[in-house]
């Protein structure tokens, strides 16, 4: 059965579901609207006694004597004026307030600026922050945020934007705010980023990776402040995709009071470890690699979130004393201990949709599934040994085995739904015994090869691991044995970002509409340094058709340039695009505000209802 067709149909039939919940792999909670019923709805479905007691300090839990989680007695938070304070307040059981979310995935950091993906851009910098700009999750146009308005001045060299008026930071346990949001906030956060001279810059390992990656630092040449509500960013030279980067969520706008406070007390490393933002919700506790409660901003610019709060459960295991046990993501979510559950593997599908408990939703997203090779380490370094791989890998295998008519084969880096997508772009053959005679003719009969993969599901591939062993045995076939090495965490970012390394499996996602937003990032010249290239290709032709296409406000020329980079790709093959699939997400029925009508009324979505 044809799984292009499948995949087509499901796209003709999200727009049908009203049960959208999570779009472009990032989660947003709602916020009441103004007329719908502000009353909480509290569910009759019971949780483990261990979800109503998650402890946070510096990861020490105890257990009562039923064996559940209670609050460690630990070291206290310490605030920016440098004295000890309490922990946490206490919050009302999590069902009878909000809902347990899980996802896989590893927080390094609660600052999107210092991260290059994963749950602190994909699931918590919508909930902690604001950006000056969103995307529209349906028409994928530009939407005021934090800035309500916004001016591009000097044919696109120049842009202002006036910011809104009495927006409120967090009041957390470790900072107090005395004022609102105003220019300065803005100003200190990016000029952090884009000032290398900036006192912050440094702070934490100064590296910014999709920023750097697009040479922001170089290219941007002061923000600056205008009045208390106007600020204005003045670039190099003019450029058409810098509102779609400032769009994304790793620009958050933090507490200039809040890092200034810091500097004083002499615990600036804080910033980005605790948390102030302007967003819905705000960090109440963490448990490193098990759990984060969040709590809602009780002033939050848009309205009182609808949930008191919400639990986002890492492990892969389960909660306490389970997670000794192994319990898997859908096993979790079938025994009640998630009420939410990201990216589930598409072979799952059929047991989502027989149980009559669970609701299931899908959407489209701008993401890649991509294989990449290490260009500068012998021999990937030769086009024809990677196009010789290419021909060996069964695309349609993957497409079938894991994605379950959930996805496309990708012709090219760029989603189809990208308004630059090159129609002309064509799926690598399938061609093992054409991939055998050029690795004759390279003398490469017997090749071993390495192949690093994220163990964690991800938007764009639910099942990492399954997708390198169909790949392994694949290439077996062409003689080519590869070894697969699992990773994760910390060890996945140093292992990715290592010069030895054969070829990563791995992705990438955004809810920019922009080409340059996927182009740049993952195979600019610069995006080598910033650690987000993978492949380590560094074309100067190719860097010059993506500034090419930056310098014109034209919408043809940019797709002419974008078109031509598309074909050199496909020629140079740095990456293989291998899929670009819908987003999954399943749910329990009947969990608060997930009811009838949960586009307006659910809590798990990247932008608030308006």
């Amino acid at each position: 059965m044809s799984t292009q067709s499948d995949y087509s149909w499901a796209r003709a039939a999200v727009t049908l579901l009203a049960g959208v919940l999570l779009t472009s792999g990032t989660v947003r909670l709602a916020a009441a609207d103004e007329s719908a019923d502000k009353s909480d709805i509290v569910t009759e479905k019971r949780v483990p006694a261990a979800l109503n007691a998650i402890a946070v300090h510096n990861g020490m839990v105890a257990t009562d004597e039923a064996g559940d989680i209670v609050p460690a007695v630990g070291p206290a938070l310490v605030p920016a004026s440098g004295s000890p304070v309490a922990g946490p307040a206490p919050l009302p059981g999590i069902r009878q307030s909000g809902f347990v979310y899980c996802v896989s995935g590893v927080v390094n950091t609660f600052n999107p600026q210092m991260a290059s993906s994963g749950v602190t851009v994909d699931t918590l910098s919508a909930q902690l922050y604001d950006r000056l700009l969103a995307v529209d999750p349906y028409t994928y146009l530009l939407i005021p945020e934090l800035a309500q308005r916004w001016e591009v001045l000097d044919n696109g060299a120049t842009y202002r934007f006036h910011l809104r008026k009495n927006i409120v930071f967090q009041h957390t346990a470790w900072f107090t705010p005395t004022r609102t949001l105003n220019v300065d906030d803005v100003v200190f956060s990016f000029a952090r980023m884009f000032d290398t001279h900036h006192p912050w810059h440094g702070v934490n390992g100064g590296n910014y990776p999709y920023f750097d990656s697009l040479q922001f630092p170089q290219t941007v040449q002061s923000v600056k402040r205008i009045d208390n509500e106007t600020v204005e960013f003045r670039l190099e030279s003019h450029d058409a995709s810098f509102l779609w980067h400032l769009a994304t969520h790793y620009a958050p706008v933090l507490s200039a009071e809040y890092a200034d406070q810091l500097t004083a007390s002499g615990h600036q490393e804080q910033l980005d470890r605790l948390p102030v933002g302007t967003g819905p919700f705000m960090l109440n506790e963490y448990h490193t690699g098990q759990f984060i409660r969040l709590s809602r901003h009780q002033q939050y610019w848009r309205g009182l979130p609808r949930m008191v709060q919400v639990v986002i459960n890492l492990s892969s295991g389960g909660i306490g004393r389970l997670s000794s046990g192994g319990i898997g993501r859908l096993s979790r979510l079938l025994t009640d201990e998630c009420d939410v559950l990201a990216y589930p593997a598409a072979s799952q599908l059929s047991i989502l949709r027989d149980d009559p408990r669970l609701r299931l939703t899908l959407r489209p997203g701008m993401n890649i599934a991509y294989l990449a090779f290490n260009t500068r380490k012998p021999p990937l370094n030769d086009v024809r040994l990677r196009h010789a791989i290419a021909l060996a890998i069964n695309n349609q295998r993957l497409i079938q085995s894991i994605y379950y008519g959930t996805a496309e084969t990708a012709a090219s880096l760029l989603p189809r739904a990208s308004w630059a997508y090159d129609n002309e772009s064509r799926v690598t053959e399938y061609n093992p015994a054409k991939a055998r005679a050029i690795l004759r003719e390279l003398g490469k009969t017997s090749l071993p090869l390495n192949l690093l993969v994220p163990t964690a599901s991800q938007s764009y591939n639910p099942s990492p691991m399954k997708t390198a062993e169909l790949i392994q045995a694949d290439l077996a076939q062409v003689g080519i044995r590869l070894t697969i090495i699992p990773v994760e965490g910390r060890f996945q970012e140093a292992r990715l970002t290592a010069v030895n390394h054969d070829m990563p499996l791995f992705g990438w996602s955004t809810d920019s509409n922009d080409p340059d937003s996927f182009f740049r990032p993952l195979l600019s010249c610069a995006a080598i340094g910033s650690q987000t290239n993978y492949a380590r290709w560094c074309d100067p032709e190719f860097d010059a058709l993506l500034h090419k296409a930056l310098f014109s406000q034209q919408l043809a020329s940019r797709i002419d340039a974008y078109h031509d980079a598309q074909q050199m790709l496909a020629q140079q093959l740095p990456v293989l695009p291998l899929a670009s699939s819908l987003r999954l997400q399943a749910y329990r029925f009947g969990i608060p505000r997930f009811g009838a009508q949960p586009v307006r009324q659910c809590v798990l979505r990247r932008r608030l209802s308006r």
